[in-house]
């Protein structure tokens, strides 16, 4: 079951516009550009997150970041060559 929608007028530069219904396919361009507006919506709300667990706890160092990357990575390739219960 689809989420209702709403009709809106919505202004933007016309080559954005383009290069976006250019690129909708058949979906057609109001998707699209409610899938751009909920993955902006998706990275507001994680830039609040890491805003009050900085601010709880300090920033996040260059070094704990690589880390976790390294981490993610080890993972993944864990996954691809294991199987799914290697994770």
């Amino acid at each position: 079951m689809s989420e209702p929608t709403g009709k809106y007028s919505i202004t933007m530069p016309r080559d954005v516009a383009e290069a976006a219904k250019a690129r909708s396919g058949p979906s057609g361009l109001s998707a699209y550009v409610a899938a751009a507006v909920a993955r902006q919506i998706e990275r507001d709300s994680l830039n609040e997150l890491v805003a009050v667990g900085e601010a709880e706890h300090g920033p996040v160092t260059d070094e704990e970041i690589q880390s976790l990357r390294d981490q993610l990575h080890q993972a993944r390739e864990q996954q691809t060559r294991g199987g799914a219960n290697a994770v």
